[in-house]
């Protein structure tokens, strides 16, 4: 987080102050209750999947269960099964976190299948030996995606098919 601070500082030409970190936190959280919604097709998607499933994420567990339950995501995932960066010494694109989840749920990575949607993350899970779909239904292009080594999908619908070919 120092560098950035440091590298906010040196943008703006000022200091930020010694509460900045929380007036970002309580306008990100803010913005979130205002206007996050689950990606269309999700729930529909996590109600016919079947078998352990768990959430790695770069984001704070606090970040992890509040944005879920805005979304009504949470009951879809057991509290065990939810890993954060903070888990971890070195958060994507590292491949700790994947290591860890999969490690902590029982499984060897190379039965792991990562459902991304950044080109850090599919890039933590490839290296960590596990197979990959990238969502290019979100801000990452899919060509990111598919260079960093993700399998394209665009429609979370197509989800629990995905899932049922690679297993």
């Amino acid at each position: 987080m120092i560098k950035v601070q440091e590298g906010l500082e040196e943008h703006l030409g000022r200091p930020l102050g010694a509460d900045w970190i929380d007036s970002l936190e309580a306008r990100y959280k803010e913005s979130f209750e205002k206007g996050l919604r689950p990606v269309p097709g999700i729930i529909e998607a996590l109600e016919q999947l079947e078998g352990p499933r768990c959430v790695a994420s770069s984001g704070t567990h606090e970040r992890i269960r509040h944005s879920f339950t805005l979304c009504k995501m949470l009951g879809y995932f057991e509290d065990s099964h939810i890993f954060s960066a903070q888990d971890v010494r070195h958060g994507k694109p590292a491949p700790d976190l994947f290591l860890h989840a999969a490690s902590s749920m029982g499984f060897h990575p190379k039965d792991c299948l990562v459902i991304e949607d950044s080109a850090h993350g599919v890039t933590a899970a490839r290296s960590a030996g596990m197979k990959v779909l990238g969502y290019a239904g979100g801000v990452t292009p899919a060509q990111k995606l598919e260079d960093a080594g993700a399998q394209i999908f665009e429609d979370m619908a197509e989800l629990p098919r995905l899932i049922a070919e690679e297993f």
